[in-house]
């Protein structure tokens, strides 16, 4: 499921809900329908920004949980699939923290799932 993210800042911004999700449980937001006030953007892009350095300090950390999902599935070992192409944290999380920045600037929220 996407979740749509919509602010008068800047353009919608959509994403998966399961990679929303991570970010909005580090603002201790619900994934399916809520806002970042203006009020609360300043700490929100704050605490988003740690996360993204935090994980470029660990890159791989994900990629090689990814590769042992890939590798060792539900039904065994499966050396037969797809090269899974990596997309980082701060990858999927920038065009969100772009327009938190955008509405931080122009003093508007953001709002989801409404």
């Amino acid at each position: 499921m996407l979740v749509h993210f919509k602010s008068k800042a800047a353009a919608e911004v959509m994403m998966y809900e399961e990679h929303a999700k991570r970010i909005l449980d580090l603002l201790h937001k619900d994934v399916k329908r809520g806002v970042i006030t203006s009020a609360e953007m300043e700490n929100a892009v704050v605490k988003l920004e740690a996360e993204i350095a935090e994980s470029r300090l660990h890159p791989h950390s994900e990629e090689v949980q990814r590769d042992v999902m890939a590798h060792h599935g539900e039904q065994g070992d499966d050396n037969e699939h797809e090269p899974i192409e990596f997309v980082s944290f701060a990858t999927r999380a920038y065009p969100l923290l772009e327009m938190m920045r955008a509405a931080q600037r122009g003093h508007n929220d953001i709002l989801w799932g409404v």
